[in-house]
């Protein structure tokens, strides 16, 4: 099928092989090179289509987005031409990141304006949400470990995204990467110029955004670059949530949106969103590195929480029980309002919600600075195991085969699974979730681990051998006995992990987050690249 991208046409829908429309005699092929197969979307200034490129061997997909200034006066719409070729300059120069559509192609024809991007095939995250249901809160600090970088690069191209929402975030099919799309700087930049001018033109009402997730300022068409921060809070409640802004509610004093009594996660983390959807650009975070500074303090924090909670069980007397609801009893990011027992006599963790046998959450409990390090300069020991923890009921157990249909299909999150020995040699799992999940023995051998988190999991005698685990998240995990030799560590987060008798031979641990200390205990050779970048020492 063929069709007419005549905004006046009362039948766009043709057969594929038509050179001319048959309801309004408009040429089909734009460019007599991009054949359009439908329609993507519309708003008021313009539409998104669907189409193949004729000239290119294998007449491959991509997007057309059709601008039409639905203006007679010749100053206004020569206004709106410069600022497309300049807009369209920008796309291009933003297209070079890997996870931005590239500009193929822009031109004018018919008093319209086109661009051409790369098509990207997969599912945005709005249809995974409504498919696979909310995240975890470790899935949404993953999310956010994602799109931030994306965020920082085209801000640093001075460009404000403008419209990010979860519908133009997809999750590339080849890749499992995070896309962002659907830039509304044209349409934006053209309007507002026109909506100065004293003529008045169809131009003066433009959408800014999409509202719930815009901020004041920029639906006041003052946007800048905080305005695409509080767009990802949003973002993140959604996730979170399943449900969009205007269902949540909002504080009609404020105007700021009522989130907390929809969202169970932890204090530190709550504190980020908290921050990133501050009505007032004055109190938000400015820039995307400022908000993945915060997410970097968030596990630190949880774990001074929890010693707080440690020590004050050591100082404690009497038969008496109480409820612990802190932030750090939710320490395994996935964990939806659980609550943990503690009875000050037995000093055993009781109700059903209670981390499995092993779960570095056990540890956590007891966790208190003095007494985990040795005297020699603070030197890696295991927490002592004060507590007798009661077994977690079960869960069906995933299988390799399982996972990987799975993530093919738009989930990441396996947090908290019992998933010992599992075969998952050569998969293709970045920004996987297996935050505090049981994977000793697993096979992950040549894997893709590309910006995993493993926060908190234990992974005693796990086989990483040659796998790309850049960026992985392993803070607080246990590796004891595991084996990473060749495995690509560099920028991988290891604060706190445990890497007694792990196998470091030549692994990459450029810019990767751990002590001299802790590698003490992991075996090294000269092979290993030290996170200074040097070969067989620090």
């Amino acid at each position: 099928m063929s069709y007419c991208v005549n905004p006046s046409c009362p039948q766009p829908k043709n057969p594929k092989n038509a050179e001319v429309c048959q309801a309004c005699s408009s040429k089909l092929n734009l460019r007599d090179r991009y054949q359009v197969l439908g329609i993507l979307g519309k708003g008021g200034f313009g539409a998104t289509f669907a189409a193949i490129d004729l000239m290119l061997p294998g007449k491959p997909w991509c997007v057309v987005k059709q601008l039409r200034p639905s203006t007679d006066d010749p100053t206004l719409f020569k206004m709106a031409k410069e600022l497309f070729e300049r807009e369209a300059e920008t796309l291009g120069r933003i297209g070079n990141h890997p996870q931005v559509p590239r500009l193929l192609d822009y031109f004018e024809e018919r008093q319209q304006f086109y661009l051409v991007q790369e098509y990207v095939r997969g599912h945005n995250l709005h249809q995974e949400i409504k498919k696979n249901g909310p995240f975890s809160e470790a899935g949404v600090r993953q999310f956010l470990s994602e799109v931030l970088p994306i965020l920082q690069y085209i801000h640093t191209q001075r460009v404000i995204h403008r419209d990010l929402k979860p519908a133009n975030l997809i999750r590339r099919e080849e890749d499992r990467q995070l896309v962002l799309i659907d830039f509304g700087a044209v349409t934006n930049q053209v309007n507002s110029i026109a909506s100065s001018s004293s003529t008045q033109t169809a131009f003066t009402a433009f959408a800014v955004g999409t509202a719930g997730f815009a901020p004041p300022e920029q639906m006041a068409m003052r946007p800048v670059f905080a305005s695409d921060i509080y767009a990802v809070g949003v973002t993140c409640l959604y996730l979170l949530t399943g449900k969009s802004p205007k269902d949540l509610g909002t504080d009609p004093q404020t105007g700021e949106i009522t989130w907390e009594r929809w969202v169970t996660v932890s204090e530190p983390f709550a504190k980020v969103i908290k921050t990133m959807l501050e009505v007032s650009v004055r109190h938000r975070y400015k820039t995307a590195n400022e908000v993945l500074a915060a997410l970097e303090l968030v596990p630190y924090t949880e774990s001074l929480a929890q010693s707080m909670i440690a020590s004050s069980l050591d100082k404690g007397g009497g038969n008496s029980s109480f409820m612990i609801t802190s932030p750090a009893t939710k320490i395994g990011m996935g964990e939806r309002g659980d609550r943990t027992h503690i009875d000050r006599t037995s000093r055993q963790a009781t109700p059903a919600q209670t981390p499995p046998p092993g779960s570095n959450l056990a540890g956590a409990m007891n966790y208190q600075a003095p007494q985990n390090y040795g005297a020699d300069k603070n030197r890696w020991t295991a927490p002592p195991a004060k507590q007798q923890v009661a077994a977690k009921k079960p869960t069906p157990k995933l299988d390799a085969n399982a996972i990987l249909e799975s993530f093919k299909n738009g989930r990441k999150d396996f947090a908290q699974q019992e998933l010992g020995n599992l075969n998952l040699s050569k998969a293709n799992l970045p920004g996987a979730i297996f935050h505090q999940s049981r994977l000793m023995q697993a096979n992950f051998q040549k894997a893709n681990l590309a910006n995993a988190d493993f926060g908190h999991a234990n992974l005693a005698g796990a086989d990483f051998r040659n796998s790309n685990m850049s960026r992985v998240y392993l803070s607080y995990a246990d590796l004891e006995g595991a084996d990473l030799r060749g495995a690509d560590l560099s920028f991988a987060h290891l604060t706190y992990a445990n890497l007694k008798g792990a196998n470091l031979c030549g692994a990459n641990l450029t810019s990767a987050k751990v002590t001299e200390e802790q590698l003490v205990y992991a075996k090294t050779n000269r092979s290993t690249i030290m996170p200074t970048g040097r070969k067989g020492f620090w």
